[in-house]
């Protein structure tokens, strides 16, 4: 009797104690919530979610012309805050860059993300700092880039060459599909800066390593892109759903390790019998494991191959100047600081993209040659349509197709 009266006043005791910490909980947040931008009314549990229809981006800026260029949104049980103002982005990125260099850990990005270790993931701290440093000063470096000079002229002459061959058996104009061809030209010269292979197109060492690798990455993006409400809104999670799409995950992820821990093997084992071949990414990594074995465990060089050129998140959502229409002229006489500060093209700040400085020699060299060996028409006299979906970097709604013809060269 007396053991049954002592657990019911402990009961009695934790239900009020918890009570009044849910209670102080709540009084602080709206004290807080005095200090937030404007924000629309939301509901409960989604927050804003029912506001957000696909592009993202067209929504938020609809919702910031009715309340302004800085404004407070919540994705479920996630704070979001939307910039649509250059001098906004400025300050924030700028002296109070420190503030939003963190990251959440959404439970549906630990997978992919091995247990958040990729420099787009990782919380701000010193396994951050360390892949942040490298990323800069050694694989992203100048020097690093002008010695992958050579792949990128064999890819870019790859890509010219294809092109010339099926613009020739078209009688000297073709209709070209653009989108695969950029996307081979680009995996290429990435695939073999990290792991010194082709994987993309007809041209590959090992077609049945290639179509394993090819078949990992096409899930790893399509798993990227699609969103879980279980980890915007933990109660959904908590109810089963979603349990499809973590099951997918583990999965691409076990395909993954098996895969890419067989590369790595290969890459040590190379570098042990002292071969004269090029440095790749990974044997850089190699080098940087067997110094800090601490930091740059076989988990980081994987999450490295397989994700680190994902950059995405839904703590800062940055929208400057959102681009309704072509207008190309806008960015005329514009130097690179407002260039930058209002398109936005690698992020600002401490999380900006490392590898800026690949995608402009990469553009400039391929962008070039194809001018330069092909004259390029529209399909037919409508317009292109640049109409635009959800994707990673905002993909066309339709794929770019041209006429292509051979020029002299």
């Amino acid at each position: 009797m007396e053991e049954t009266f002592l657990y019911y006043l402990s009961a009695l005791i934790f239900i009020t104690l918890f009570l009044l910490s849910k209670s102080k909980l709540l009084k602080s947040s709206h004290k807080r919530a005095r200090n937030l931008p404007p924000r629309p009314p939301s509901l409960p549990f989604v927050g804003h979610l029912h506001l957000i229809k696909e592009p993202v981006h067209r929504s938020l800026e609809r919702i910031s012309r009715r309340y302004g260029p800085v404004i407070s949104l919540s994705f479920g049980s996630l704070p979001v805050v939307v910039f649509s103002s250059q001098s906004a982005v400025e300050e924030c990125f700028g002296k109070n860059d420190v503030i939003f260099t963190n990251r959440p850990r959404i439970e549906g990005w630990r997978e992919l993300s091995y247990n958040f270790t990729t420099m787009a993931s990782a919380s701000y701290g010193p396994l951050w700092r360390n892949l942040r440093r490298i990323s800069f000063l050694e694989i992203f470096s100048a020097s690093r880039l002008n010695s992958f000079l050579g792949i990128r002229l064999k890819e870019v002459r790859f890509l010219v060459k294809n092109l010339h061959q099926t613009v020739m058996e078209c009688d000297g104009v073709a209709r070209v599909d653009m989108r695969p061809r950029l996307e081979e030209l680009t995996f290429n010269i990435i695939m073999r800066m990290v792991l010194g292979k082709r994987y993309f197109g007809a041209e590959v060492d090992d077609m049945d390593e290639a179509e394993k690798f090819r078949g990992i990455i096409r899930d790893v993006f399509e798993l990227s892109v699609t969103s879980d409400l279980g980890d915007l809104v933990p109660m959904l999670r908590w109810l089963g759903l979603g349990r499809g799409q973590e099951k997918r995950k583990m999965a691409t992820k076990k395909r993954a390790d098996v895969f890419l821990q067989g590369l790595i093997d290969e890459h040590r084992k190379r570098t042990g019998e002292g071969s004269g071949h090029s440095k790749t990414i990974v044997d850089l990594m190699l080098d940087f494991q067997w110094s800090e074995p601490g930091n740059y465990s076989d988990d980081v060089i994987k999450a490295m191959i397989l994700v680190g050129r994902h950059d995405q998140s839904l703590y800062v959502h940055i929208v400057s100047y959102i681009l309704t229409s072509f207008k190309p002229e806008r960015f005329e006489g514009m130097d690179k600081f407002g260039y930058t500060h209002k398109l936005l093209p690698f992020g600002l700040g401490r999380r900006a993209c490392p590898g800026s400085g690949l995608a402009h020699r990469m553009l400039g060299l391929g962008l070039g040659a194809l001018i330069q060996c092909f004259e390029w028409d529209r399909v037919s006299e409508e317009l292109v349509d640049l109409s635009e979906v959800t994707g990673l970097s905002m993909p066309k709604d339709q794929p770019l197709k041209a006429l292509g013809r051979s020029g002299n060269f």
